[in-house]
């Protein structure tokens, strides 16, 4: 009986995920319909003008934007993240200095973005100003490498789990043949761990594409598609906390088409992640 009853929870939660999932895509979608009837699906998504006195919108901009951040973000994130979970799953396992660096991190995986987004107001925006990368601090850039800062601890913290779990009778194999200590990382540990690795980053790019505060408080907020790191823009999520409480009519259901098309991409990017990590994990 307790069998049966535990196996029912397990259900109803498993169908509740996907009712819920169901939920938000039919929301939005409903949403979204005025502006896709009024501009087209391919016209709206491929629209860079957005404009209120003649209510003419395009998400082309924000997609740019979403995509260039957090793209930057991830790269920015990539060598610093890999060294911290090398530090703590390989070459200080279980040591106090390591313990002390994990508490550091999960500490900042649980700082809120906005102070993540004051942090770079008023210290990363004027160095920036006064490096000449453009004349506010605020852009494209910066937003990038705070958004890199957020997604570091996530990134770190899975991989060196990871990194941590590589069976100790492979790495000792690796060295009764000779290998090096970096050598059994390169070719041992990492190829081991890789699935889990890529999956880590995947989760971390995930967040950035979806963060809305930092992202909001340092990329400068200009409906246009940026011309270099230098200059500014907006994202998906940034245009959405921005306008949305004084959003009526047609642009309304233009900010519920962008969210909609956030969720289309992240749903999108985790697929195809998921189809690699099972390509890795076979290899």
């Amino acid at each position: 009986m307790k069998d049966k009853i535990f196996n029912a929870l397990l259900t109803l939660a498993g169908v509740t995920i996907v009712l819920l999932a169901a939920g938000i895509i039919y929301a939005l979608t409903v949403e979204s319909l005025p502006v896709f009837q009024k501009f087209g699906v391919l016209d709206f998504v491929a629209g860079s003008a957005w404009t209120d006195r003649t209510e003419t919108y395009g998400a082309l901009p924000f997609i740019t934007g979403t995509l260039l951040t957090s793209v930057l973000a991830l790269l920015f994130c990539i060598p610093f993240a890999l060294s911290i979970a090398l530090f703590n799953g390989e070459y200080f396992r279980d040591t106090k200095v390591s313990k002390t660096l994990s508490t550091i991190v999960d500490l900042l995986a649980g700082v809120p973005s906005i102070v993540y987004g004051l942090w770079g107001f008023y210290t990363l925006a004027p160095i920036m100003k006064g490096l000449g990368v453009n004349d506010t601090g605020f852009g494209v850039l910066l937003a990038s490498i705070v958004l890199a800062i957020m997604i570091i601890p996530y990134a770190s913290s899975l991989s060196a789990e990871f990194i941590s779990m590589v069976p100790n009778d492979l790495k000792e194999s690796a060295y009764s043949l000779g290998a090096t200590r970096s050598e059994t990382i390169r070719h041992v540990s990492i190829p081991v761990a890789g699935s889990g690795i890529f999956a880590a980053f995947i989760l971390a790019f995930g967040r950035a594409l979806g963060e809305t505060m930092a992202v909001t408080m340092l990329i400068g907020n200009t409906n246009t598609i940026p011309g270099s790191l230098r200059a500014t823009g907006n994202s998906m999520a940034s245009v959405i906390a921005n306008q949305f409480g004084e959003a009526i009519g047609i642009k309304l259901s233009a900010l519920f088409a962008i969210g909609l098309l956030l969720f289309l991409i992240t749903a999108l990017i985790n697929c195809i992640a998921k189809i690699i990590i099972k390509r890795l994990s076979h290899k």
